[in-house]
This record gives structure tokens, C-alpha cells and sequence, in this order.
């Protein structure tokens, strides 16, 4: 059986898709056998969908980058 930080580890990966399939099966027998990373599953599972549908924006390489200069430049 996987420890509950490598369960950790493949929940994250499963929600984009990473995982292999013998990960995958892994994964959902270390589930069955611990509650604590299942409610960590389903919790995880919870805010990923939230935040997709709160669709999210983030800035871009070039506006980061142009943003941290400013700061630099104000401090």
C-alpha cells in the first residue's frame, strides 16, 4: 500500500490527468483503506471544481515579470 503523502501526491496529479493506470488503482485502494485521504480526495476534488467555475484569471510570464520591475522601482 502507498503512504498518504504519495496518495497526496496522486490525487493532484489524477485531477490533470497525470497519473497512470496502475496509479489510478493505487490510489483508489489506499481510498478505500483510509479515511483521512479520501476526505482529503473529496475535499481536493471540491476546490479544483470551484475554482474552474469561478474561472480564474491569472497574469501572464510578461506581466509578472513587467509588474515585479514597477514594484522594484516604487521600493
Amino acid at each position: 500500500m502507498i503512504s498518504c503523502e504519495e496518495a497526496a501526491i496522486l490525487c493532484n496529479k489524477t485531477q490533470y490527468e497525470e497519473t497512470t493506470f496502475v496509479q489510478k488503482l493505487k490510489l483508489r485502494f489506499h481510498l478505500f483503506m483510509c479515511r483521512a485521504c479520501a476526505g482529503f480526495t473529496k475535499k481536493n476534488t471540491k476546490l479544483s471544481l470551484l475554482c474552474e467555475k469561478a474561472n480564474l484569471q491569472v497574469l501572464s510570464k510578461h506581466e509578472k515579470i513587467k509588474m515585479k520591475e514597477q514594484l522594484q522601482k516604487k521600493y
